[in-house]
């Protein structure tokens, strides 16, 4: 039996590691996210930063430059090369959607 793989297209989970995204985002929690959700400023993203590795953060944009930015203080907001290199978009989490979409 082969096995099968998803579609670049489907959404697909990541459990949270770390304290970055707290308090929204506790250490542990599962995450979904779309590979094709339309990347809006303040939206919740899976991106790969300057260093290439991917991170979880929320993507901001301001005078034309892109921003990955933590929740907790205690992290640096990190610019980095813009939507093209979003992976996707968190659009629920722990088995909760919120009603309003805009952030995730």
């Amino acid at each position: 039996m082969e096995a099968s793989s998803c579609s670049k297209a489907e959404p697909f989970a990541l459990q949270v590691l770390g304290d970055s995204m707290q308090p929204e985002f506790m250490d542990g929690v599962v995450i979904v996210v779309d590979p094709e959700g339309v990347i809006r400023d303040g939206c919740y993203v899976v991106a790969l930063d300057m260093k290439d590795e991917y991170t979880f953060r929320q993507y901001r944009e301001y005078d034309e430059k892109h921003y990955l930015v933590p929740l907790n203080d205690l992290y640096e907001t990190e610019e980095f090369k813009g939507p093209t290199h979003i992976k996707g978009v968190v659009v629920q989490q722990a088995g909760k959607r919120r009603k309003d979409r805009r952030f995730y």
